[in-house]
């Protein structure tokens, strides 16, 4: 049959064939098309608060977003790393507050305790984390229950160490990180080149692609050899790590400490994380989502606290909008509205 009677009969040229591929590949990855979307909701949002006031949607104020996001996105690398592999981390809060505590009480303004002080608060909390990668892997505990108990215990040896009052002193240098630059490099660019750090992990190292095995399909990800055990365990060591970090990080901001300064970063760092993009069960998502729904997020907390408004509503309001994101970027549900819309066209 020749090319003619093809194009005549509603065949498709090869020519056509290549050039639909092309556009195929030209298309917005889904996980990209996410953060981007996250980031456009994001600006919409400041964009429409400065009908409110003076003070809304100023520089200071998007500079003082992106800082208050800053620790929400290193808290969220390490859950979304930990949901990539179909886990879990609800251990966050409290090793977010150990590693505070530790940095206040440890390092100080103290030039050498600096020095050993952040490696061994990071290989602590880190080791905290690999602990539960342990139960979870090897002794076949849920996620859930393991990270949850592991949080509890972690609570209340911070509150046995400190007795109830963290002492130590704030560290010059990590306060002189928050004063919109850090190295003479803007604070903005310090996220976006984390952002590309973790999704270069994620996506462009044979780590990574162990972590997408894993969370896609466990039991053919053991069969097909891959240490399933090992890659566990580090992943919620990754997350240790990154929750201590968060919470050194927040003493430099803060300069000061209390119990339950990772209390406020549970729950928004498995929202930041799925609004992002990130399947709850595992296997697909990529960091930049993650970090695009971290800035959503406190961009949409420091409007509405801003606005005054009561914190019964300000709940709702909060809950609400993560439940409208979440529903729109569900790719399951643009299908099922396009065959919807295809039905009632024929008909």
């Amino acid at each position: 049959m020749s090319q003619e009677t093809l194009e005549n009969q509603g065949g498709r040229p090869a020519d056509t064939r290549g050039e639909a591929g092309n556009a195929k590949r030209l298309r917005l990855d889904p996980d990209v098309r996410n953060a981007v979307i996250l980031l456009g909701v994001s600006i919409a949002l400041i964009a429409a608060s400065r009908v409110l006031g003076p003070g809304f949607g100023s520089f200071a104020q998007i500079q003082a977003i992106l800082l208050i996001s800053s620790f929400l996105m290193v808290v969220a690398f390490g859950q979304q790393m930990v949901i990539l592999i179909g886990g879990l981390d609800l251990s966050i809060a409290s090793m977010v507050t150990l590693g505070g505590v530790l940095t206040f009480s440890w390092v100080g303004d103290s030039g050498t305790a600096l020095i050993w002080g952040i490696p061994a608060i990071l290989l602590i909390t880190g080791a905290i984390g690999a602990c539960s990668g342990v139960g979870i892997s090897l002794l076949g505990i849920p996620p859930f229950i393991m990270t949850l108990a592991m949080g509890i215990i972690l609570y209340g040896a911070t509150l046995g160490l400190t007795q109830g009052t963290p002492t130590g002193a704030p560290s010059p240098f990590l306060s002189s990180l928050f004063a919109h630059t850090a190295v003479g490099v803007p604070m903005l660019y310090l996220m976006v080149l984390a952002a590309f750090g973790g999704w270069f992990l994620q996506v462009r190292t044979s780590f990574g692609r162990k972590l997408y095995a894993l969370g896609t399909n466990p039991t053919a990800a053991y069969v097909a050899g891959l240490p399933v055990r090992r890659l566990t365990i580090l992943t919620y060591a990754i997350s240790g790590a990154s929750a201590g970090l968060a919470g050194m990080l927040l003493v430099g901001y803060v300069s000061g400490v209390t119990l339950m300064m990772g209390q406020s970063y549970l729950l928004p760092s498995v929202a930041a994380v799925v609004i992002g993009g990130t399947s709850i069960v595992g296997g697909r998502g990529i960091y930049p989502g993650a970090a695009a729904g971290a800035i959503l997020l406190t961009t949409l907390s420091t409007i509405v606290s801003s606005l005054g408004i009561a914190e019964g509503w300000r709940t709702i309001i909060y809950g609400a909008v993560i439940f409208v994101a979440l529903v729109l970027l569900r790719d399951d549900l643009h299908v099922l509205l396009k065959r919807n819309l295809r039905g009632s066209g024929r008909k």
